[in-house]
């Protein structure tokens, strides 16, 4: 072969090609054909040079885009032909940080069959240890402080390799082979547990035995995982569940539960093709899953009153060998006290979890981003992310429209379930779940995840994006931060969140149904209809508002939301309507009150929220009186709604045009509702019927606005079958139509829309 006959192709790759074997495969690709050059990390991904006659360069690039194997995924590849320079040897060079800081940084994935297989082979020098990883599983972001992704940028630089894994490590035909995260039971994490006042009373082995069987007995332990401590108890044993209920104050949100393997979740719960994927990718989410009628392994207090189990499978070796000395679900919730955040050093757990955990089982790889578990939903056949956490994020998604030239922005959020987000050129990144901003230390997290996020992509952000409630927590925040401060709409932002999240533009119609939204109106919005076209933004229907009473603590007492619509539909009558379970339940005294507040609007401001209608109906039929957590009356209507065995219809909301603005005028629906339940229709065929109901206005609306587009976002549609029955009936109409899929529906997903709004700002037309 002549000199001449050579050319050489530097290749530069994006996407999800940092610690995934990307390297090793391009390596094991470039060798195999004889190529020379080298590949190595970068500060936006991998560059590769390669050298060689043309015609194999031809097939190695082929060969490179057809044969790249999850989790790894090439988003783009730019190619530039240039000098040959006559090396003989393909290598893996250092990792350099030319190209900036924004290269995808790959979420914690599930361990791998490989791995699974060796620590459960007692003829394996990794038997029963319970971090051991390949390039193809184990931490990723949790552990990352710096881009490149190489070992010295993790928590890991702390352990050095033994002369076996380092063997592994430099061998091209080891699934190690620049496995940063490679390590054993010689050189590398180690399980401690330790007793409520911080003493280690085992280690490895025997650490999880005691563990083990802690839990047997009932006792109440707090592990440190992957990404930050759980919390589990025996999910079997109701007493222990109602324990951990009364120290955690959690009265009656489920828990969610792990158990051993599939079959397992199937025994508890129906599960269709597209759930049993979900649970067993790598990403390994909680996933919600219908509870099987009659099931009783689970205990009541798992899920008190819900038709839904919120299962995962074990994720971690760690999980995996403590599940498989129990063989049965155990309860694995969130390692916190109530609205804080997840806790990831053990020191602070055994201060903050004191009183609830009575056992500690603990590591030493240190957890540099906390990431609480995933929570995806099959709705009309396809997984959602409701929580954006481990196995997802942070989620990388690239941005359409004139987005390439604007300067780096970063988003803030809501106030509850608060994330943030960040934007460079053309590339969005959405970090994971924190948590809500009421206490100081989810306060204090956010502000940690802030630094973290933008210290991890280098990101100076010129504009700080943020909801538009002065109130906000987060958008207090961005005003101290930034003299640049976009205030973006809450219901555009779910709207723009998921159109990022679907890869669309405009135009098309958003329906952005949530419990609240500011808009500085004087209304609280939440069931919104807009119309998205031409960088401009119309609100072209609503829900009729109502009386909110009590203003905010109406999302807490169901029954308030039911007075205010009431109040709505039947007048000052309404407060008479004993046969009707929230009036019922009233004194004179309060009625009398009651009746004066929503007269006069005292502190009983207009909503025309979904969310609160939901509630509304909730209270009415009975479900759901009082709420101890977010969304309990729409979960309990949506639940009880499972059972209905025949089916009903309600009179349908009316439309009406109202100085241009179509109005859902909803108290046919709500009479109907009322005068039904009073006559002993049951509870459940009346939750389905007005789930009917408010999904056909929905198409109602389409039809009359003639937008052939439609978008479905907000934490109204985390509602499986709103928005199943939604969807549905708009395809049959012939609309195209989209909901979420990876960015959450809820305000988990607000920063993304906010940060597209501050790269491509809209004008919004008032009428």
């Amino acid at each position: 072969m002549t000199d001449a006959s050579l050319q050489r192709l530097r290749i530069e790759a994006n996407g999800a090609v940092q610690g995934v074997g990307f390297r090793p495969f391009v390596h094991r690709l470039a060798v195999s054909a004889g190529l020379a050059g080298f590949v190595r990390n970068t500060g936006n991904g991998v560059v590769l040079e390669v050298e060689g006659p043309a015609h194999v360069l031809e097939r190695f690039v082929a060969r490179l885009d057809s044969e790249t194997a999850p989790p790894a995924a090439v988003r783009e590849l730019s190619i530039l032909r240039i000098a040959p320079q006559g090396e003989r040897d393909f290598e893996i060079m250092a990792s350099t940080q030319e190209g900036g800081h924004f290269a995808v940084v790959l979420p914690d994935l599930a361990i791998c069959p490989a791995c699974l297989a060796e620590m459960r082979d007692p003829g394996n020098r990794r038997y029963g240890y319970p971090f051991t990883t390949c390039v193809h599983c184990g931490p990723r972001f949790s552990i990352i402080e710096d881009i490149p992704y190489d070992r010295s940028r993790t928590t890991m630089r702390r352990f050095t390799m033994c002369p076996a894994c380092r063997a592994e490590y430099n061998d091209p035909e080891s699934r190690r082979f620049h496995a940063e995260t490679n390590a054993c039971a010689l050189c590398g994490p180690r399980l401690t547990l330790w007793n409520a006042a911080g003493r280690a009373r085992a280690t490895e082995h025997d650490a999880l035995r005691a563990a083990a069987d802690a839990l047997r007995s009932g006792a109440i332990v707090a592990i440190k995982g992957l990404g930050g401590f759980q919390i589990l108890v025996d999910a079997r044993n109701d007493a222990a569940v109602s324990r951990l209920r009364e120290r955690k104050r959690r009265p009656s949100k489920p828990f969610a539960i792990m158990v051993p393997g599939i079959e397992d979740a199937e025994a508890l719960a129906e599960i269709v093709q597209e759930e049993r994927r979900r649970l067993t990718c790598a990403a390994a989410p909680i996933v919600l899953l219908r509870a099987r009628a009659g099931q009783a392994v689970v205990a009541p207090a798992v899920a008190p009153t819900n038709a839904w189990l919120g299962i995962m499978l074990p994720y971690t070796p760690l999980h995996h060998l403590l599940m498989q000395e129990l063989g049965f679900p155990i309860v694995a919730t969130s390692g916190n006290r109530g609205g804080e955040p997840i806790i990831v050093d053990e020191r602070d757990a055994l201060d903050r979890l004191a009183g609830i955990a009575d056992l500690f089982p603990v590591h030493d790889r240190v957890i540099a981003h906390a990431v609480d578990d995933s929570i995806v939903r099959v709705i009309a056949d396809e997984p959602v992310v409701l929580r954006h956490a481990r196995g997802y994020a942070p989620l990388t998604v690239e941005l359409g429209g004139t987005t390439g030239d604007a300067a780096p922005i970063l988003a803030l959020g809501g106030h509850g379930k608060s994330a943030i987000a960040l934007t460079s050129g053309r590339r969005l990144v959405l970090g994971p779940d924190i948590g809500d901003l009421d206490s100081d230390e989810g306060r204090e997290a956010f502000a940690g995840a802030i630094d973290a996020m933008t210290g991890l992509y280098r990101v100076a952000p010129r504009t700080i994006a943020c909801d538009a409630h002065p109130d906000y927590h987060s958008t207090q925040v961005a005003q101290r931060r930034s003299a640049r401060v976009e205030h973006v709409p809450h219901h555009l932002a779910h709207v723009l969140a998921a159109m990022a999240d679907n890869g669309l533009q405009a135009p098309l119609l958003g329906v952005a149904w949530d419990g609240s939204g500011y808009d500085g109106d004087g209304t609280v919005w939440g069931g919104e209809f807009l119309a998205l076209e031409h960088g401009r933004l119309r609100r072209v229907a609503h829900l009729l508002p109502f009386r909110l009473l009590g203003g905010e603590r109406a999302a807490r007492e169901p029954d308030r939301a039911a007075l205010g619509a009431l109040y709505a539909a039947f007048g000052e009558t309404a407060l008479t309507m004993m046969e009707c379970p929230p009036i019922a339940a009233l004194t004179d005294r309060e009625r009398t009150l009651f009746a004066t507040m929503l007269a006069r609007g005292i502190h009983s401001p207009f909503t025309s929220s979904a969310g609160r209608l939901f509630d509304a109906a909730a209270a009415i039929v009975g479900v759901c009186r009082r709420a101890s957590f977010e969304g309990e009356a729409a979960i309990a209507l949506e639940s009880i709604a499972q059972r209905a065995d025949r089916s009903h219809e309600l009179a349908a909301p009316v439309l009406r045009d109202t100085r241009g603005t179509l109005v859902a005028d909803w108290r046919p629906t709500l009479v109907a509702l009322a005068h039904a339940s009073h006559e002993g229709m049951a509870a459940p065929v009346l939750a389905a019927a007005f789930h009917d109901a408010l999904a056909a206005i929905i198409v109602e609306v389409a039809w009359r606005i003639g937008m052939r587009r439609v978008l479905l976002s907000g934490g109204c549609f985390q509602n499986a079958r709103l928005a199943g029955l939604a969807i549905a009936r708009l395809r049959a109409a012939g609309f195209e139509t989209w909901g979420h899929r990876r960015i959450p529906p809820n305000d988990g997903g607000l920063a993304a829309g906010q940060a597209v709004f501050a790269a491509q700002p809209m004008i919004e037309e008032k009428r």
